[in-house]
C-alpha cells in the first residue's frame, strides 16, 4: 500500500509541472491586467519546439531553451495585440490558441511525419535526501523541471509582494491610470509580464513533451492551458493558492492513471472526465473570487482616457 501511495504522490508532483509553469506565468500576466486565453496554444508550440530541437540536436537543455523562446515570442505577440492594439483580450487569446493549434499540427506533419519518442529528462537524485524513506522518492527523485516549477511559487510570491517591480505589476493591474500618473510605464509592464508568461507557458509545454510523455503529437496539451487559466482564478491570483489548486488537478490525474493501470472496475471514460469535472467546479466558484481579481483585468489602457 505504501508503494502505491508513493507512486501516486510522486506522479502527481511530476504531473503538476505543466500546470504550475503555465499558471504562475498567467498569474503574473493577469496581475498586470492582461488575460491570455492563448495559453494552451503557446504550450503546444513550446512542446513542439522542445521535442523537435531535442530530437534533432540531442540536447534536451536546448529543447527547453527553444520552448521558452518560442513561448516568449508568442507572449510578445499576445501583448502587442492586447496592449498596443487594445484588442479584446478574450477574442485575441482564442485566436492565438487556434493559430497555434493549426501551426503545431502543420509542423508535426511537415517535420516529424508521425509520433516519435525521445529519451526525456531523467530524475535527479538529491544526495542523501533521496534515500529518506517514503519522502525521498517522492520529493527528491524528480527531473529538473519539477524542482524549477516548485521554486517558481515562492519566487513569484516574493516578486509580486516584496519588490518594486511587483508593486508596479499590481498597480498596473489595479489602477493603470493612477500608476501612469506616478510615472509607471503601464504598457512596458504589461509587455514584460505577458511575454514572461509566454516563456513559462512554453516551458510548460516542454515539460510535457520531453519530461512527462517523451513524445509529441497534435493537441498534446488537450486543454491543459485552459485549466491553468482556471487555476489562476481558483487561486485568487496568489501563487501559493495556485500551487494548491494545481496539486489538486495533478493528484486527480495521477489517481485516474493509477485506476486505469490497476484495472479498477470504473469506466476509463469516467476517470478521464474527472479533471474536467473539477474544472467545471472551479469555474463555478469563480464568482466568489471575483472580488479578488485585479480591477483592470481585461481592460485596455489608453493614456488620457
Amino acid at each position: 500500500m505504501t508503494a502505491v501511495i508513493v507512486g501516486i504522490v510522486s506522479s502527481s508532483l511530476r504531473l503538476v509541472t505543466p500546470y504550475l509553469f503555465a499558471a504562475i506565468g498567467e498569474t503574473l500576466s493577469q496581475a498586470s491586467g492582461v488575460l491570455n486565453l492563448g495559453l494552451d496554444g503557446i504550450m503546444l508550440i513550446g512542446a513542439y519546439a522542445a521535442f523537435y530541437v531535442g530530437i534533432t540536436t540531442g540536447s534536451l537543455a536546448l529543447g527547453v531553451i527553444a520552448a521558452g523562446l518560442a513561448g516568449g515570442l508568442l507572449g510578445f505577440i499576445m501583448a502587442f495585440v492586447s496592449v498596443s492594439m487594445r484588442a479584446d483580450q478574450g477574442v485575441s487569446g482564442i485566436a492565438l490558441y487556434l493559430f497555434c493549434l493549426g501551426l503545431s499540427e502543420m509542423l508535426f506533419n511537415q517535420t516529424l511525419g508521425g509520433v516519435r519518442t525521445i529519451s526525456g529528462l531523467q530524475p535527479i537524485n538529491i544526495p542523501g535526501l533521496s534515500k529518506i524513506p517514503v519522502l525521498g522518492p517522492i520529493l527528491f527523485h524528480q527531473n529538473i523541471l519539477v524542482y524549477i516549477a516548485f521554486a517558481l511559487v515562492p519566487i513569484a510570491w516574493f516578486v509580486l509582494n516584496k519588490t518594486p517591480f511587483g508593486l508596479k505589476i499590481r498597480a498596473v493591474g489595479e489602477n493603470p491610470h493612477a500608476a501612469d500618473s506616478l510615472g509607471v510605464r503601464v504598457r512596458r509592464v504589461r509587455y514584460q509580464t505577458v511575454t514572461l508568461g509566454g516563456v513559462f507557458a512554453g516551458i510548460a509545454g516542454a515539460s510535457l513533451s520531453i519530461a512527462l510523455l517523451n513524445l509529441f503529437q497534435p493537441n498534446l496539451t488537450n486543454g491543459m492551458g485552459f485549466i491553468a487559466v482556471a487555476l489562476v482564478y481558483f487561486g485568487g491570483w496568489r501563487p501559493v493558492r495556485v500551487l494548491l489548486g494545481a496539486l489538486l488537478f495533478s493528484t486527480v490525474n495521477a489517481l485516474q492513471i493509477w485506476a486505469q493501470v490497476e484495472g479498477i472496475g470504473i469506466s476509463p471514460y469516467l476517470t478521464l472526465m474527472l479533471p474536467y469535472v473539477i474544472t467545471i467546479v472551479v469555474l463555478a466558484t469563480m464568482k466568489r473570487r471575483n472580488s479578488q481579481a485585479p480591477s483592470a483585468l481585461t481592460k485596455p489602457f489608453e493614456r488620457g482616457q
